[in-house]
């Protein structure tokens, strides 16, 4: 039986990639360490700074918030529901849970931005109109990505952090490896800082971190998250992309680090362009006033269009 690396105890989690093992009670520890390494090391922001954590009501980013409490952080929440059900009610239980979250922290707050109340229709609804039912994701990604930065700016958030995890950034930048992606490289990064152009800095201060220890992390400190997938992801390529790196991690372990660490170490060396060097032309959306490339309005607020 593996021992805790502390003190001998029996090991909860056994993290081969780190040759590490901890038991229930130093296993939390480490993970808050590791992540305050990750933050000062990448400059994400300080503890003079408000931040601002994208939560879905899952591990990832209900441990990440977690961990930013327990840092001291000023860390407050931001749902975002989308009005998906599938037959499960997947939104409002999802939602239940970051609420849930929240209210047993009195020192933080949770700002829910409900899509369907906000701009008339759920998810599913604009998915269905735009003749896009099968593939909707692309539709939740922009939704999102546009609320989580009109939010930040709006309630005066300097930074916003989302509980991105290992797996999800390696199997990211294998799916743009694939399909050699350029722009999408030269952007993936831990931090995206803001600009003039109205983009709110975004940070991922999970990035190191395999979904199994978050996944730990949470059941050891007692968060309750929803398990479901959303039901729109089946069939995504972002999930057979994880289910490829995982068979190879399971090969050796440490892959996925390899992979995703050696590629940002080779972005420091020079192999892409620097995002910021990229000559975008950004204008201004004339509906709601964020930056887009559009000449007009963007594609989020066209997406109301009936």
């Amino acid at each position: 039986m593996r021992q805790c690396r502390q003190c001998a105890a029996p090991a909860a989690i056994h993290m081969r990639q780190h040759r590490l093992a901890f038991c229930a009670a130093h296993f939390p520890a480490w993970v808050v360490k590791q992540t305050s390494r990750t933050i000062r090391s990448h400059r994400m922001f300080g503890h003079s700074e408000r931040v601002l954590v994208a939560v879905s009501g899952g591990k990832d980013s209900l441990a990440l918030w977690d961990v930013l409490l327990e840092l001291g952080y000023q860390a407050d929440g931001l749902y975002i529901d989308l009005g998906i059900d599938a037959g499960d009610a997947y939104s409002a239980t999802s939602r239940h849970k970051a609420a849930a979250f929240a209210a047993a922290r009195p020192d933080t707050r949770l700002i829910i931005v409900d899509i369907a109340a906000c701009y008339g229709e759920t998810l599913a609804e604009v998915a269905r109109r735009k003749r896009d039912i099968q593939r909707p994701c692309a539709i939740c990604g922009l939704i999102k990505r546009h609320e989580m930065n009109r939010v930040t700016l709006e309630e005066g958030y300097p930074v916003l952090a989302t509980g991105h995890n290992l797996d999800d950034e390696a199997a990211t930048l294998l799916g743009n490896v694939l399909y050699w992606q350029s722009g999408y490289l030269r952007r993936q990064w831990p931090v995206l800082p803001a600009d003039e152009t109205g983009l709110a800095r975004k940070v991922k201060p999970f990035h190191r971190f395999y979904e199994r220890e978050t996944a730990a992390y949470a059941l050891i400190r007692g968060i309750d998250y929803i398990h479901a997938e959303c039901p729109h992801a089946v069939g995504a390529s972002s999930i057979a992309h994880k289910q490829t790196l995982n068979q190879m991690e399971h090969a050796k372990p440490g892959t996925k680090m390899q992979f995703y660490i050696n590629f940002l170490r080779a972005k420091k060396e020079g192999l892409f362009v620097p995002f910021e060097d990229e000559q975008i032309t950004l204008n201004t959306c004339a509906q709601c006033g964020q930056s887009t490339t559009a000449e007009a309005r963007c594609t989020f607020c066209r997406l109301w269009e009936v």
